[in-house]
């Protein structure tokens, strides 16, 4: 804002020195040369009268060589004074045989000679040089005794009007530093309250504290914007602590409850009769999947309470801890787990948020995984061509695959809504799962997308950004490795078919 503020200042400023400079020097140079020109033609009368009255008198000729020479001295120019008939009766310099022959032909001097009643002004070169003429006849009444020829070069002139052009160019420059300085102080006066309104924008959506803007400086447009500004913090402030507080009481008031329920239905079990415990057996099924609900729900909000910053972790590291953790329950169910790709790289993701992301996908697979099939995670490594063609890194993909019935388009489109589920889905699924994993994703910078599988099941397809460095140091990575080892259990057990 501050540049866009000087700049405006600045075209203004240089428009409106243009249009008052440029007319000045024109109108100087014009009037110079005018003056220059009266000059001359005033010289010339002077000259003029002094010479009829000397050619009448019959005074020297040296006489009127001084006058000549006097006079050209002080005009800096030259002086010819010519007879009737062409010839020279005085000058202010040598002339060659050429020039003494050609002076009648002279324009100025010619028209002086036929008896010219106005001046003749010419600039006219000679020797290479441009001067300005001035001719003027010598009478006495209706007598016509010669003419005078004055000539003066015009380089005195240039110089001067130069002199002022180059005056004006500096008092232009001038104006535009004071300008700029002046501008520039009242730029950075007219945006601060902008500066400062963007100063708390980025802090509140960074996570930071709501801080109030001052409403005192500014227009009154920035400061109703302020006002709003503040207003709206405070209330989202209010909304978040709000749901700060309802997740930290809720993970704690609903788990109780819920243990305490599964509880009791356990303790029944002895005293049902055997036609009903079924009926126990399901009422315990929908209280395990309503603690899953209930955990997912709590998930999702806590990862909206706040942005969360993203830190650089090693995903081969955690993909090889979940591996482990995660094939025993897979060996159990009849189910292959395997881990493919080697790519030893490291991504940029919130805490947490990977192992979190591995533990909802593997459960989701081992839902539908057929008895004997394989599941597969596979992490691969950026393409160099992608990488080339976007101008920056490409991300890295972890693909978790299985050999389950897979899900039509339209399903797949539908499977990040929250609480969705297929209608062949298996039971026990809350629809939470991958919608959780979508959020996890996109906190991380990276995003989810569902495609068919090779053989025939569904390909869960998680897009990281790499982290600048690839490669760490062997003493963070062993200090990483037990953090990124932790066994987390699974957050959702939902089946993808199950959103």
């Amino acid at each position: 804002m501050t540049r866009r503020l000087l700049l405006s200042y600045l075209s203004l400023a240089t428009l409106l020195l243009l249009c008052l400079e440029i007319p000045l020097g024109f109108v100087y140079s014009r009037g110079e040369r005018e003056r220059v020109t009266n000059l001359a033609k005033d010289e010339a009368d002077s000259v003029s009268a002094y010479a009829s009255l000397s050619i009448e008198r019959g005074r020297a000729q040296q006489e009127l060589r001084d006058r000549v020479v006097h006079c050209a001295e002080r005009i800096g120019g030259q002086v010819v004074i010519v007879d009737t008939a062409g010839r020279l009766l005085a000058g202010s310099h040598e002339l060659s045989e050429r020039e003494l022959q050609g002076l009648a032909a002279r324009p100025g001097i010619a028209a002086a000679l036929r008896g010219a009643a106005t001046e003749d002004v010419r600039t006219s070169t000679i020797g290479g040089v441009e001067y300005l003429s001035v001719a003027a006849p010598v009478r006495h009444g209706a007598d016509q005794q010669g003419a005078v020829w004055i000539t003066l070069p015009t380089q005195m002139v240039h110089s001067r009007v130069h002199h002022v052009w180059l005056l004006l160019a500096g008092g232009g420059v001038a104006a535009l530093t004071a300008v700029a300085v002046i501008g520039f102080a009242i730029a950075r006066w007219t945006g601060r309250p902008i500066r400062e309104l963007e100063r708390a924008t980025h802090e509140l959506a960074e996570g930071g504290a709501a801080t109030p803007v001052a409403i005192t400086d500014g227009p009154p447009e920035v400061r109703s914007l302020a006002a709003a500004f503040n207003r709206t913090a405070a209330r989202l402030e209010h909304l978040l602590a709000s749901q700060r507080a309802f997740a930290g009481e809720a993970s704690h008031q609903l788990k109780t409850p819920l243990a305490a329920l599964r509880l009791r239905l356990e303790n029944l079990e002895s005293d049902i009769a055997l036609h009903a415990r079924g009926s126990l057996t399901a009422a315990m099924t929908e209280t395990d999947r309503l603690a899953r609900m209930v955990e997912g729900l709590l998930a999702m909000a806590r990862l909206d309470e706040s942005a969360a910053v993203r830190e650089v972790v090693g995903l081969d590291l955690i993909c090889a801890e979940r591996h482990r953790a995660w094939t025993p329950l897979f060996e159990q169910h009849g189910v292959r787990l395997v881990l493919v790709g080697d790519y030893p790289g490291q991504v940029l993701a919130v805490p947490g948020a990977v192992e979190q992301i591995l533990d909802n996908l593997l459960s989701n697979a081992l839902r539908v995984a057929p008895l004997g099939s394989t599941v597969s995670v596979d992490l691969c490594r950026p393409h160099t061509s992608e990488r080339r063609f976007h101008h920056r890194p490409a991300p890295v993909e972890l693909h978790v695959a299985d050999e389950g019935p897979g899900m039509t388009e339209e399903q797949r489109h539908r499977a990040f809504d929250r609480f969705w589920r297929a209608p062949d889905a298996p039971k026990g699924g809350t629809g939470l799962g991958l919608a959780l994993v979508q959020r996890l994703a996109h906190a991380s910078g990276g995003e989810v997308i569902l495609r068919p599988a090779a053989s025939g099941g569904l390909d869960a397809v998680v897009r990281l950004p790499p982290a600048p460095s690839p490669v760490a140091s062997p003493s963070r990575r062993s200090a990483a490795a037990p953090a990124q080892g932790r066994s987390t259990q699974p957050l959702e057990a939902a089946s993808p078919r199950g959103r």
